[in-house]
């Protein structure tokens, strides 16, 4: 009788616990925010029409946010949204012209890069060392440039536009340690234009449980652009640097 109560419980234990134990294999949402410490260099102008100069930039801190759905459903493809809030300050001494002014004294300009992915990806290889996907990045741009001086009135520009990009993602893992290392890449490059956002790092899991999981990250990112008569504005810019970020994983 005890060992038929016992057989009873345990079945029932495991039919519990097995729909959450498939819902972690099968499906995962993660979560992520990173800081950046962003360096800068590049210039900008109205449709090759404006003396290009490249500014001084200052080193700023920039943020980004994602969060991603995996799932088994056959033929479609698993989802990621990306906000990356990018912002760059410089000057320039001597003389510059932007849409119609010239500013000849100390030229400041504060640029923001806005920019948000909706990464579409298939997972080609998924085991406990190695991940591969490969994807589309349909990057969406919002822009806008601040130029001013001590005599000129400023000027703001803003433009935006939709970047279709090929996508790509690689992890491996170190066994028994908690640690993997990782990269993405978003690439396209057409008509002397370009545009690439890369990202490579170390994680460190500090919490693994069945719920969920805690990760910390340590990497480099870099995001250039260049394109050419974007809302007719000329943009040749790289920001890059380190960060660190969270995520979590359940």
């Amino acid at each position: 009788m005890k060992f038929t109560n016992m057989a009873k419980a345990g079945v029932l234990a495991a039919a519990l616990t097995a729909p959450m134990a498939n819902a972690d294999m099968l499906y995962g949402i993660y979560i992520g925010a990173q800081g950046w410490q962003t360096s800068a260099d590049g210039s900008f102008g109205q449709d090759a029409k404006d003396s290009s100069a490249t500014f001084d930039f200052d080193d700023k801190t920039s943020t980004s946010f994602y969060v991603a759905l995996e799932h088994p459903i056959p033929l479609v493809p698993n989802i990621k949204v990306r906000q990356n809030d990018i912002e760059i300050e410089g000057s320039i001494n001597g003389q510059y012209d932007f849409f119609g002014k010239t500013y000849t004294s100390q030229t400041t300009t504060d640029a923001k890069l806005t920019n948000t992915d909706f990464i579409l990806y298939y997972e080609i290889l998924d085991n406990d060392l190695v991940s591969l996907d490969i994807g589309f990045n349909g990057k969406k741009i919002d822009g806008e440039l601040f130029v001013d001086d001590s005599v000129e009135d400023s000027t703001t520009k803003t433009f935006s536009g939709v970047v279709p990009m090929l996508y790509g993602a690689a992890s491996v893992g170190l066994p028994l340690t908690g640690l993997s290392v990782y990269a993405d890449m978003s690439y396209v490059g057409y008509d002397g234009n370009s545009l690439s956002d890369f990202n490579a790092g170390i994680q460190y899991e500090v919490i693994d449980v069945v719920a969920a999981d805690l990760a910390v990250q340590l990497g480099y990112r870099s995001f250039a652009l260049e394109l050419d008569d974007l809302d007719d504005i000329d943009t040749d810019f790289d920001v890059s640097g380190a960060y660190v970020g969270v995520q979590l994983h359940f």
